[in-house]
């Protein structure tokens, strides 16, 4: 099937979706060995794995898109990828979107706060206009050219002007023709009821380590509606707290034996990569060429 349209069908069903984060292709490998139906690929871990810096909008759209192709090749499930401000405006949205399509992304999301963007859960962001982000709505829905692959138009607009204001804006997304709406910051139950209520479409709620320790759990967000759950910053949080856990127990016995049971079995990692297919590959093309040259 369609990755694009797996990922339409896996949010129309019913109970909660997952959605772990990736912040390379070898952690997409890891989700998707771990049977989860769908990755998502955001800013935060991204600028973290790439570049060892918070959040900030310090990245460009062609950083991302080449990133997300490369998540994007290692697996077989939907990606859902972080489009920042579409990076700038009505003509940048669409050199992204297209970009982004072009990567093999199945949906992907852009706020509406200025150029260049921050982390949501940073203090200091601001926003545009909502007739400006409508615009790019309609800029990023003109460039799709697989109207599978889902455009969702997220406004950062409650930590400025609260809950009302964000579902205004998500309610205009959707009347512009987005496919979802996210009013990011909004995730206490009653304000997730709120927006289930009176905003269109489906609701993907956001389980990031940068919002504190504080979240709901599946169970309670299933039980209010919700379609689906994102842990984007998850995998990048495991890694960096295990590396840095063996690097200090190397640095402090100067045995490699000391850190052994923490490390992946080597059979278990060369399964991840998929080292025995990439062997039968090359066989496969060795026996076809051999077979070749006997004709000749």
């Amino acid at each position: 099937m369609n990755l694009r349209r797996k990922f339409r069908d896996l949010l129309a069903a019913p109970g909660l979706l997952l959605v772990p984060g990736a912040y390379d292709g070898l952690s997409a490998r890891i989700i998707e060995e771990q049977g989860f139906q769908a990755i998502v690929a955001g800013g935060y871990a991204a600028a973290g794995s790439l570049l060892g810096q918070p959040d900030t909008g310090q990245s460009n759209m062609r950083d991302f898109a080449d990133h997300y192709g490369r998540i994007c090749s290692a697996v077989d499930i939907p990606v859902y990828a972080d489009g920042d401000t579409g990076f700038g405006g009505v003509n940048n949205v669409r050199q992204t979107v297209k970009a982004f399509e072009k990567a093999g992304v199945a949906a992907l999301f852009f706020t509406d706060q200025v150029f260049p963007s921050r982390c949501g859960y940073l203090p200091g962001k601001q926003v545009i206009p909502l007739e400006q982000m409508l615009a790019k709505v309609k800029a990023a829905l003109d460039a799709r050219t697989d109207e599978a692959m889902m455009i969702c138009a997220r406004t950062d607009v409650f930590a400025l002007e609260g809950e009302d204001e964000a579902i205004r804006r998500c309610r205009a997304f959707m009347e512009a023709g987005a496919d979802m709406a996210k009013p990011q910051g909004i995730d206490t139950p009653e304000g997730i009821g709120r927006v289930l209520r009176h905003v269109p479409g489906p609701f993907v709620a956001t389980l990031s380590q940068a919002a504190g320790p504080n979240h709901l759990d599946a169970e309670q967000l299933e039980a209010l509606g919700v379609h689906a759950a994102t842990l984007p910053s998850l995998t990048l949080f495991a890694a960096a707290r295990a590396v840095r856990e063996v690097l200090g127990k190397i640095k402090q016995t100067r045995s490699v034996a000391s850190v052994q049971d923490r490390l992946i079995a080597l059979d278990d990692y060369y399964r991840v990569v998929r080292l025995d297919e990439q062997l039968a590959r090359e066989e496969s093309y060795d026996r076809d060429a051999a077979s070749l040259t006997q004709k000749f």
